[in-house]
């Protein structure tokens, strides 16, 4: 089932990939638009995925430790607070107790421990100013870039009487996050009017927002029952929340 879902992933690859072509030879004023950097993108993400749920569990915790080492070290430009080296520990700790399965553990190391640990680290620090700032802001990127991420990497994890069970539910999750990336961008375009956020993204709009929940909730009720243990209800459900 997953080779199957992976090469029909990557024919819709393909098919978009020879409509933007086509699409560019009628007008060359549109190569390397918006469009066909998104189609590039995703190229390179549904390779990545397929390599990271097809291989052994060491390559799929290396591959997620990066990607949360990445997004935290990125996070770490965009606050203004020390953000010390050795707080970086937390992540490859962190997929350590999710290779162990140490579910119990994963689940409060960072959200609990790791905020006790923030808090005494400042206090030893002995400067009590911007103490609620400082920790607040590294805890909030521990919790994004860390803690919400390993999730993915967790589901691989899951036992299940399928071997593919787990890779199944990350390869439904990337399949509605395409659905949704896509789908809000094509409406927004042909009949987007009104923004919804226009200091934080210029781009988006109300009827593309409410058009990509739409098809992607379509798209889940499709695919959720072949890929999932989900009833219709709960497709339903996990394509509405998507769109966050």
């Amino acid at each position: 089932m997953l080779e199957k879902s992976l090469a029909t992933l990557f024919a819709l690859l393909i098919l978009a990939t020879l409509i933007n072509r086509f699409r560019v030879w009628r007008s060359p004023e549109r190569k390397g638009d918006e469009v066909t950097l998104r189609i590039r993108t995703w190229w390179g993400i549904v390779i990545c995925f397929s390599m990271v749920i097809s291989g052994p569990r060491w390559m799929t915790l290396t591959f997620f430790a990066l990607i949360s080492f990445l997004a935290l070290k990125e996070y770490c430009t965009l606050i203004s607070v020390h953000f010390p080296r050795w707080l970086y520990w937390v992540i490859p700790l962190n997929y350590l107790l999710i290779g162990f399965n140490c579910f119990e553990l994963f689940l409060l190391f960072i959200s609990l421990t790791g905020f006790l640990i923030l808090a005494t680290w400042r206090v030893f620090v002995g400067d009590p100013s911007g103490f609620l700032h400082t920790v607040s802001a590294i805890f909030w990127g521990w919790i994004m870039t860390v803690f919400a991420l390993s999730h993915t990497a967790w589901l691989l994890m899951l036992p299940t009487i399928n071997i593919q069970g787990g890779a199944l539910l990350v390869l439904f999750l990337l399949a509605l996050t395409e659905s949704n990336d896509i789908a809000q961008y094509l409406w927004g375009k042909s009949c987007g009017r009104r923004k919804v956020v226009p200091k934080v993204s210029p781009g988006k709009t109300l009827e593309g927002l409410v058009g990509g929940v739409i098809t992607t909730m379509i798209a889940s009720l499709i695919i959720g029952p072949l890929l999932t243990p989900l009833n219709t209800l709960q497709a339903l459900l996990a394509g509405f929340v998507n769109w966050y």
